[in-house]
């Protein structure tokens, strides 16, 4: 099979349309994988191709001028990374900072710069129209909610996208993740080993694979314990959400002698809460949480965690873009890195 069949005659689309990436392959007579690989300056387009994608898009106006000046220069130089988060959340989340350390370590030396981009509910179309409008290369997405659209719509704009943490909707991305499952399992686990028999769990936002994967973690965990795992209270990963549910948690179940929170966070919350109820830690109640922040170690007392490595997870996410943006071939669709116990006074 040949890139070109001949290039269709041009003409712009109605003046209330916008030219879709199958209009521009149509127009310069190649597929539309090849017309999505031109547009992002991807190996294994003939000069050819290439020419016929750019005189297409100049022509039907495909995202305006910022796609022709990516193919004559090939590159922007910079990558996106996409926090599906409003701003004041990210920047008060030292897991965030974490990554972004991550991520910054993975670019040394690649000359290329970061774009950072946070979820904005007034504009979340203008949001999607940049990252598709070739002003970035790739673009890596982390704190996915629900079915959000943003992968899909970047995958079938031909931006190369990596995400961080698995999709909960099926998308031709690949994706970097940690072992939520079984770090949560041996979260429990343990606290069944310390005595524990009333163990109850803050678990994350539902509508996130990360908050799924941690509280199935959980559940597997006191498998086959004869205990019940019926005190399931959700937070949002904040110190403020973590003392709300532990509050709803001692209201419901004030027999319960252990907690797994989902996150150092609400961790931390749930301490707080435990404290104002004259609850003593961990003689009365346990409590073990996620993530190995700075402030396990520092909180009252120091904080039982499970350890994911979040700058390795940055680094990690970095690397597969770098590797799908330079055509290096057999990469992994997925990557899990794994987790581990962090014992303190806590549990």
């Amino acid at each position: 099979m040949t890139e070109s069949a001949g290039a269709q005659p041009l003409g712009r689309p109605g003046p209330n349309a916008s030219p879709t990436l199958e209009q521009v392959a149509r127009a310069a007579g190649v597929s539309r994988a090849t017309a999505s690989r031109a547009i992002n300056g991807l190996p294994y387009v003939s000069e050819k191709a290439r020419e016929q994608v750019a005189h297409a898009v100049e022509v039907l106006g495909y995202r305006a001028n910022q796609v022709a000046r990516s193919l004559a220069t090939r590159r922007t130089g910079s990558i996106a990374l996409v926090m599906s988060e409003p701003g004041n959340f990210v920047l008060s989340d030292p897991f965030f900072a974490r990554v972004l350390r991550g991520i910054y370590s993975g670019l040394s030396g690649s000359q290329l710069q970061l774009v950072l981009l946070m979820t904005n509910e007034q504009d979340e179309d203008g949001f999607a129209r940049y990252l598709c409008g070739g002003h970035v290369d790739g673009a890596l997405v982390v704190s996915l909610h629900g079915e959000d659209p943003l992968p899909s719509l970047l995958v079938e704009a031909g931006l190369p996208v990596v995400l961080g943490g698995r999709p909960l909707v099926r998308v031709d991305a690949p994706y970097v993740d940690v072992d939520n499952f079984n770090g949560a399992c041996l979260a429990a686990r343990h606290l069944i080993d310390t005595g524990r028999t009333r163990v109850a769990t803050i678990a994350g936002p539902a509508d996130m694979a990360v908050g799924m994967d941690r509280l199935s973690g959980w559940r597997r965990g006191m498998a086959g314990t004869g205990f019940p795992t019926d005190a399931v209270a959700h937070g949002d990963f904040t110190v403020e959400g973590g003392a709300a549910a532990m509050r709803r948690l001692l209201e419901s179940h004030p027999d319960l002698d252990a907690v797994f929170a989902a996150s150092d966070l609400m961790a931390v919350g749930a301490l707080q809460a435990l404290q104002a109820a004259g609850r003593r830690i961990p003689e009365d109640v346990a409590v073990v949480g996620f993530d190995n922040l700075d402030i396990a170690a520092t909180a009252s007392p120091p904080l039982t965690t499970v350890r994911q490595p979040i700058e390795e997870f940055g680094r990690t996410m970095t690397w597969r873009l770098l590797a799908q943006l330079s055509g290096e071939a057999g990469l992994p669709p997925s990557i899990l890195l794994q987790t581990e116990l962090v014992r303190r006074d806590s549990a």
